[in-house]
């Protein structure tokens, strides 16, 4: 599977959020600032985490972003759907063949399957998973 910047940004900048002890908006310059990721594209990345309602902005002097959840109920796996990142290893796609007419490569089970541990796997691992670092490597 090939993650994209915008998937591995997006985790980096909620996982900067969660950080956040104090619990205050944290501006985009600042995330950007310490995840070492350009503001603009952070900026288009933030609109699509808002849109998912995973992040809210917080206006005007000391303004920034905030989580719109707990982190314990933000997963990996919604986040980097939030922002349009495909988790498929090929273009073999669940049920439907992958070849002309329809029909399943050799090996289309076998990706189907990968796919379907890949996304299980980033699901099941919370924001607060992370932070706490308690990924069970």
């Amino acid at each position: 599977m090939l993650l994209t910047t915008k998937g591995r940004y997006a985790v980096m900048a909620m996982t900067e959020i969660s950080l956040s002890s104090s619990g205050k908006p944290l501006p985009l310059a600042v995330i950007a600032a310490k995840q070492a990721i350009d503001l603009r594209y952070l900026e288009q990345i933030f609109c699509k985490l808002r849109h998912a309602n995973l992040v809210r902005s917080v206006k005007g002097p000391g303004g920034g972003y905030v989580l719109n959840k707990n982190l314990k109920d933000i997963n990996i796996a919604e986040i980097i759907l939030a922002v349009g990142e495909n988790t498929k290893m090929t273009r073999c796609n669940g049920a439907s063949g992958c070849m002309p007419m329809g029909a399943k490569c050799l090996t289309h089970d076998l990706w189907a399957a990968l796919d379907k541990n890949i996304t299980n796997f980033l699901g099941s691992i919370s924001l607060a998973d992370v932070v706490s670092k308690e990924l069970g490597l």
